[in-house]
């Protein structure tokens, strides 16, 4: 029996253990997943609405217990996880009440002696891999909306967070929904893999790596199954002159360094007019020092440590190469004492005389480090917003929102913000270009990619 251990990032120690499902429980879990789903097709959307309202309601009563676990997972500050728990319950109920429209029928016109339209039906078995940075809100994307279109879902979270897969079942359970309708699995990544391959396996979800998203193609390659990719960012923010600078630094700092800058559409790079250059970059190394970086489990803490120490020494290695090449650090660790070498505590950064020849403006840093240069306009910006492996987001702060309609059309992208970063409405598709993935999730668009269109061409006259 394998089993996996998730190490603490608050202080090091095991937090939970489990055993990895072995082949005889993946075969059963993929056995009672297919026989529900068929069963859980037929009952009528209202009722499905009904069931999953009440799952939703079931896990937010935990919502103490759940924020503590994930405090202790993925070491995000105690104060900010009850805000993962709001998140869930607003993307939740949000693709509930817009299934209706989203699943309707789709009328075609009239044609004299025949009833036509086209029905979404579901696809079947959907295989949820969700990632640890936020468990619960990448997971409830795919999660909810699947079983709302009358497909079943099988779970796998990452090594890092599997309480959160268990969350999931238990409220489940809790709700009275069918048995083998949603359930968690823990899984190696070879017994992935293997599963993707099987036969019942009709959709995959995936959020995490650009090597993770490699991984889901090659394993469902020949099977000619949707594979929906969420990989990551390298996302900028661009400060027009006519930007409010005050709620700009707001915004930019708390898009950089919230969750310790372990964010897929955080804000990793920022592009700031030269009028405004000067002034952005000091009152963001002001708001900057103010964090405090300790124990996430003390209210007072605003920033945690990283998920791991090989996390924090990624851009550790990004920060020294990139002044080994000229860049300029802004911050001291000396002003965040428990910022220390060997540990995944790492003192937020700023770096300033950098470019896109630097890996830290170029590769994935997924920490709390950003690179701040000086442009000269909209177009030198959008050059290089667009010069970048990944498209999830881009933001532009500024008072003209033509202007940022205008910059957003060109943005190669899969969501544009104007004054806001690092967000997501569940009423707007989530997707992305180039590397940040394909497919789409949220929104009524999502419900297009967890279900297929049926036609009916009904003969009325003969």
């Amino acid at each position: 029996m394998q089993i996996q251990k998730t190490i603490s990032p608050v202080d090091g120690r095991i937090y939970v253990e489990r055993p990895l499902a072995s082949s005889a429980e993946i075969a059963w879990a993929l056995n009672a997943a297919v026989k529900a789903q068929a069963e859980w097709a037929g009952v009528p959307l209202d009722q499905r609405a009904a069931a999953l309202s009440r799952f939703v309601d079931a896990f937010v009563a935990k919502r103490d217990a759940i924020a503590e676990e994930l405090t202790w997972q993925m070491g995000r500050p105690i104060r900010y996880t009850p805000g993962e728990v709001r998140g869930f319950e607003e993307r939740a109920r949000t693709m509930i009440a817009l299934a209706p429209e989203a699943l309707a029928d789709i009328a075609v016109g009239e044609k004299a002696g025949f009833r036509r339209f086209i029905r979404r039906a579901p696809l079947g078995v959907v295989l949820v891999v969700a990632p640890w940075n936020y468990p619960y809100l990448t997971a409830v994307n795919a999660v909810v909306p699947a079983l709302m279109a009358g497909n079943c879902v099988l779970l796998k979270h990452a090594a890092q967070t599997p309480l959160c897969a268990e969350r999931f079942a238990e409220a489940a359970r809790e709700a009275g929904l069918p048995k083998g309708l949603l359930q968690a699995l823990h899984m190696s990544h070879e017994a992935v893999a293997a599963l993707i391959g099987m036969p019942e396996i009709a959709h995959v979800c995936f959020t995490g790596s650009v090597p993770g998203g490699e991984a889901m193609e090659r394993a469902a390659a020949g099977r000619f199954i949707g594979v929906g990719l969420e990989l990551g960012g390298k996302d900028p923010g661009y400060v027009r002159a006519d930007a409010d600078i005050a709620h700009a630094v707001e915004n930019l700092v708390d898009g950089a360094f919230f969750n310790s800058g372990q964010s897929c559409c955080g804000i990793e790079r920022i592009y700031v007019h030269e009028k405004l250059y000067d002034e952005f970059v000091e009152r963001a190394v002001m708001l900057t020092r103010s964090y405090l970086l300790d124990d996430p489990t003390r209210p007072e803490t605003t920033l945690g440590p990283m998920v791991r120490t090989a996390a924090a020494d990624l851009v550790r290695g990004h920060i020294d190469e990139a002044v080994a090449h000229g860049a300029i650090a802004l911050l001291s660790e000396k002003s965040f004492p428990r910022s220390q070498a060997g540990t995944p505590y790492l003192a937020p950064q700023i770096l300033v005389e950098v470019d896109h020849t630097m890996k830290v403006m170029r590769e994935e840093s997924f920490g709390p480090v950003v690179g701040i240069m000086k442009v000269a306009g909209d177009e030198e910006a959008l050059k290089l917003m667009n010069d970048s492996a990944f498209g999830l987001t881009a933001a532009i702060w500024t008072s003209d929102a033509e202007a940022a309609i205008a910059l957003g059309d060109r943005l190669q992208t899969g969501t544009v913000f104007m004054n806001r970063c690092d967000y997501l409405d569940p009423e707007l598709a989530w997707t992305g270009v180039k590397h940040s993935g394909r497919g789409a999730t949220l929104s009524k668009v999502g419900y297009e990619h967890l279900t297929r269109p049926k036609s009916f061409h009904l003969r009325t006259t003969l």
